[in-house]
């Protein structure tokens, strides 16, 4: 059940944050249902199992996720964090956490959708708390909001992901040159 969700960030607490796209022009929502709620639970690795989402679930993780996209942004500018959007974020990772368990398979971690909103709540605090805070970048494109952990030798890294705007961004670049350039063709 595969539904389009992306995951370029590096952590998947940005990519949870990355759920609405394109934040400052056409602002496209990826979840819009709880059947695409409980998806990137799954898609994401957070959980192997999650019981079905109702309304009011994802309007907590879109609560949970604006909040955490301001503590990001005050992270990447080294702001102080915004104290409601703390407020938010610290509520529900005081929620309990999905909780893997160890079966004759291996690893299973089954939960219900607050289980992994607190998971992912969790995980941000480690997130904006820990080393990688300060390799957080936003994508060089533009029209991209997506946030992600710049590991790239020397952090030249500019774009969230090759395939979703690298490619894009020097494409267009070739595309200018190309009709900047004069025709040398005749000679």
């Amino acid at each position: 059940m595969n539904l389009d969700h992306v995951f370029v960030c590096g952590h998947p607490v940005l990519d949870f944050v990355a759920t609405l796209r394109a934040r400052r022009s056409t602002r496209f929502e990826m979840l819009v249902t709880p059947d695409r709620l409980g998806a990137w639970y799954l898609e994401s690795g957070l959980v192997d199992t999650v019981t079905p989402a109702a309304d009011a679930d994802v309007r907590e993780a879109v609560t949970l996720r604006e909040a955490v996209y301001r503590l990001v942004g005050n992270g990447l500018l080294g702001e102080d964090f915004d104290r409601q959007a703390l407020g938010v974020l610290n509520a529900v990772a005081r929620q309990v956490p999905a909780t893997p368990q160890l079966t004759s398979a291996g690893r299973h971690t089954d939960a219900t959708p607050a289980q992994a909103l607190a998971t992912v709540a969790r995980q941000t605090v480690e997130l904006l708390s820990g080393p990688d805070v300060r390799l957080l970048k936003e994508c060089g494109n533009p029209e991209c909001t997506r946030v992600y952990v710049d590991r790239s030798r020397g952090m030249r890294r500019q774009w969230c992901g090759m395939d979703s705007c690298g490619n894009k961004i020097k494409a267009a670049a070739y595309r200018a040159r190309k009709k900047a350039s004069p025709a040398t063709a005749g000679h």
